[in-house]
């Protein structure tokens, strides 16, 4: 599997974070420290582009959990867009597409 690879661009309405590679158990903690450092601010939106990702595991679902809570405590919202249909159906499976919100690509509203 690929290392994870996470780059960051500020769109207007906040950050948006693009991962590719392996969201697993020991490449996870990259994405949680990159979302624990981000200033969001109420009314802000993090976008995570998922275009990119090969694998995600249950810790990497984790990380995506720990990213919501702390835009919900920060006042902003949080979407995951172009989610590779193998991440979506997990997401589906527990539930958690009704909990994200899921865009099919950055620039949908």
């Amino acid at each position: 599997m690929s290392l994870l690879k996470i780059t960051r661009r500020d769109a207007a309405t906040g950050p948006v974070l693009h991962v590719a590679g392996a969201l697993d158990y020991d490449q996870a903690p990259a994405l949680r420290q990159q979302t624990a450092h981000l200033a969001l601010k109420p009314g802000q939106c993090l976008v995570i582009d998922l275009s990119g990702l090969e694998f995600c595991d249950s810790t990497g679902i984790t990380v995506l959990l720990a990213a919501r809570q702390q835009a919900l405590a920060a006042g902003a919202d949080i979407a995951l867009v172009a989610v590779p249909p193998n991440t979506m159906r997990i997401l589906t499976v527990v539930g958690l597409d009704q909990v994200f919100t899921i865009r099919p690509h950055a620039d949908s509203n």
